[in-house]
């Protein structure tokens, strides 16, 4: 639909809404405003969110303001120049702020020069950079720099002042796009046919691949997602990873792209060509098709908020276009974006609607955990599902917040300025902070929040990960940070359970998942590989069960904490299906419930389910009902559930259900294992010996040395044949020096060895091995235990398998556990 309106002055405004749809595509409207102007639109930017910069071939810089529509003339070139680019000097490298605005902007044109000019139109400073036009300028992120591009085929770095730095290369052909790298040391420039991607620093060897058939005629780089963007003579756009491989590629369009961009968060792009523009999603897929009969869109910028796009047109027009439709869900919500100031919610169950007013423009939005919470250019507004008619409000500190993410009790908003963690009620719970901190890239994937932790992964150094308290953000234990082997892509806390069983799943650079304890410390903080070929992850909103999609198969690991428990139970508790009824390139959206949302490659959204019953098991775990968790099990009669629970009674070390889960999935040995911990008549031997089944020695020996079962950590060491740590406690307590020796030469012995160490040898010289003394000893020690006041009845066997004969005492030759 298009509607024109005529205007007495010499401009006229149009509104076309035109959207596309594909199989339950999530809908996303592209409203646009034009304005025309007697002359070619050649370049087109920015200022601050209501105003903006138009060059034209009428040798005339305008300022608009889009509040108004008024307009004023800037600045007036000389009849022999024309403007070919413009860029307002980086808002974040003046320190942000919602009223800090941007003072100086540079124009590039064909007179080889650039122009450095201040807001009010006063021209800074003039400096010859290029033999012919000046095709390109861009400052970089911290606004030390300006990266210039001419038809000379130069590439060259100047100082704020306009100060020559370097020359970065020297092409044969014309360079029509340049992009700062995200840490702003590399460069991408385009050379015809090809991209290369320049490190500042000296004798670094450049990157450069093909990218299209024809002529690359516009490119951009986003420091949030890395990914770069770029259009061609070729009539398609490609989306690249820094390591030159191809993300998507379009299909072949009528005519050239001749312009992109992509939004400050990276969640988005924009396309331009002749009567065509279109804005994408960061995997390529398409939201939003229009159709303005403008002529090429030169140009296209971003507002700083990325609710608005300005494009420069080949008739003269000036596009602005404003996002709209913009659809969350969650649960039985449905909260859509209908105007740039107004969000409709629909309960799908009983379909009312309700319709929610805003004072200022709409940034961001997410729904989840039983709230809605909206962020404006001004204030946030935090609405209950229960009730949409009194929300909290809260004033913003900043104009733009980048990035929402929410947790059951607490929610996270990132902005330019930093990350700020909010209640429910609209009260600042914290602000975490590490050196170096840059919160105007953190995306999705680099930053997450449980109800008690915030994790953030480190721009500067991509292995790092820094782990905050959401109560007062503050580092978690030694201040030091999570130290990845790899570069870390992605990063996600699981919401469940007792802050000191956290979890954080890890990606890293080879799309590997780890999984990893955020509350352990030091040496004892375990790092376990869960799988590989991870395209994308989610943890469940009210179960700690993570879904993957991961090398062609929909995973779903019902209980990952298995891993820190028994590993062998682990493949044992996963769910997996072919994920080729999602098409390529799947990406999981969210896991609620037993639902899992995917969208496809195209853009479409399709739902999967998974068996309601692991929820079930989770939640009387969590609520400490173990017989209703059995009976569960014996009623669903399946061997992933009966795993689950076999390795949630070993973490929890309850004893019964553990006999009966290990039991029921045919696991003899470990069911005698408990048998014989069901002997000990000591509660803190019994949790040492469920340690040493799930796998951690040293929290046994731990548990032992702490409640002064001095004689146990010891045997559990010689058990082991950790002889060194063993002969260590022995001599540092002063107590069954002999056993060890004696057990070290039974040993040695058996393997018809000599004894080489020469600790052992020199305590075995002032020592005599009498058996008889030691097992004497040995009695002692478990009389003693039998007879201490806090000595604890052992559970009673449940009758998942038969009882044995065990003694409790030490075994007369050690064997491994």
């Amino acid at each position: 639909m298009l509607r024109c309106i005529d205007y007495p002055s010499c401009f006229h405004r149009s509104l076309c809404e035109i959207n596309t749809s594909d199989d339950g595509e999530e809908l996303t409207k592209l409203k646009l405003t034009a304005w025309s102007m007697d002359r070619n639109v050649e370049t087109f930017t920015f200022m601050q969110l209501c105003l903006c910069l138009q060059g034209a071939d009428d040798h005339t810089i305008l300022k608009w303001n889009l509040v108004n529509n008024e307009t004023t003339s800037l600045v007036k070139l000389p009849d022999d120049v024309f403007p070919t680019d413009m860029h307002w000097f980086p808002k974040a490298a003046t320190g942000g702020g919602k009223k800090t605005g941007s003072d100086l902007f540079c124009l590039t044109s064909t007179d080889g020069k650039f122009h450095l000019i201040g807001k009010t139109g006063r021209v800074e400073k003039s400096v010859e950079a290029h033999k012919g036009a000046v095709l390109s300028g861009r400052w970089s992120y911290d606004g030390s720099a300006l990266l210039t591009a001419g038809e000379d085929g130069q590439v060259k770095v100047w100082s704020r002042s306009g100060m020559l730095r370097s020359t970065l290369t020297q092409n044969s052909t014309s360079v029509y796009g340049v992009a700062w790298g995200p840490d702003s040391d590399q460069v991408l420039f385009t050379n015809g046919r090809q991209l290369v991607i320049k490190s500042l620093q000296a004798n670094a060897k450049p990157t450069m691949w093909k990218g299209h058939e024809g002529v690359i005629l516009q490119v951009d780089w986003n420091p949030v997602n890395n990914l770069i963007l770029s259009g061609g003579e070729d009539c398609r756009y490609k989306v690249w990873d820094t390591y030159s491989r191809l993300m998507y590629s379009s299909s072949a369009h009528d005519y050239p792209i001749t312009s992109v961009a992509w939004t400050p968060d990276g969640e988005l792009f924009a396309i331009g060509s002749f009567n065509t523009l279109r804005l994408c999603d960061k995997t390529g897929w398409s939201y939003a098709l229009e159709k303005p009969n403008t002529g090429s869109v030169f140009k296209l910028s971003w507002s700083s908020d990325g609710t608005q796009v300005a494009g420069a047109c080949g008739n003269g027009q000036v596009l602005i276009g404003h996002i709209l439709e913009r659809r969350l869900e969650w649960s039985n919500f449905e909260a859509t974006v209908t105007e740039s100031k107004k969000i409709v919610v629909r309960n799908v169950l009983n379909e009312t609607y309700d319709k929610l007013d805003f004072r200022d423009r709409v940034i961001k939005a997410s729904l989840a955990f039983s709230h809605l919470v909206v962020a404006t250019s001004s204030q946030c507004y935090i609405y209950s599902t229960k009730n949409f008619n009194t929300p909290m409000i809260f004033d913003l500190k900043e104009g733009n917040v980048s990035l929402i993410k929410q947790a059951e009790k607490h929610f996270l908003l990132v902005d330019v300025a930093g990350v700020y963690v909010y209640t429910y009620d609209g009260r600042l719970v914290c602000s975490p902070k590490y050196p170096g901190l840059r919160a105007d890239i953190l995306n999705s994937q680099t930053v997450c929040i449980s109800n008690d932790t915030v994790a953030i992964r480190d721009k500067a150094d991509e292995k790092v990960v820094y782990v905050f308290d959401a109560l007062s953000g503050k580092p978690l234990g030694d201040g030091k940070p999570i130290t990845h082997k790899l570069e870390v892509m992605e990063v996600a806390l699981d919401h469940c359970g007792p802050a000191a069983e956290r979890r954080l799943a890890i990606i890293d650079k080879n799309r590997d998942l780890y999984l990893t304890s955020v509350r352990v410390f030091g040496t004892d903080r375990k790092t376990v590989k869960l799988g590989t070929m991870i395209m994308s992850l989610a943890w469940n909103d009210a179960t700690n069960m993570l879904a993957a999609l991961a090398d062609g198969k929909f995973t779903v690991w019902y209980y990952p904490s298995a891993v820190y428990v028994d590993k062998d139970l682990l493949p044992k508790t996963v769910f997996e299906k072919e994920a080729s009824e999602f098409g390529k390139n799947p990406q999981l959206l969210q896991f609620v419930g037993n639902h899992v949302v995917i969208r496809r490659a195209e853009g479409s959204l399709v739902s999967t389910s998974i068996s309601p019953y692991p929820a079930i098991l989770h939640s009387y775990v969590q609520s400490g009902r173990w017989d209703d968790a059995v009976r569960l099990c014996r009623f669903v009669k399946d061997e992933m559930l009966w795993a689950c629970l076999a390795s949630m009674s070993a973490y929890a070390k309850e004893l019964n259900t553990a006999e009966i889960a290990y039991a029921a999935i045919q696991e003899a040995d470990k069911v005698q294992f408990i048998l014989n911990i069901k002997d000990i008549p000591v509660k803190d031997a019994r949790n040492a010996e469920m340690a040493l089944l799930c796998g951690n020695p040293q929290d046994a020996e731990a548990i032992l040395l702490q409640a002064g079962l001095t004689f146990r950590a010891i045997l559990l060491n010689v058990q082991l044949y950790n002889w060194d740590r063993a002969l260590e406690l022995a001599v540092k307590h002063k107590t069954h020096v002999d056993t060890v020796l004696g057990y070290r030469q039974r040993y040695m012995e058996q393997y018809g060895k000599k004894e080489s160490n020469k600790r052992f040898l020199q305590y075995k010289e002032g020592i005599e091995i009498d058996w008889e003394k030691i097992e004497a000893k040995i009695e002692m020690e478990y009389q003693k235990e039998r007879e201490r006041p806090e000595r604890t009845p052992a559970p009673a066997s449940s009758g998942g398998a038969p009882r044995s004969g065990g003694t409790g005492g030490a075994p007369k030759y050690p064997v491994r556990t």
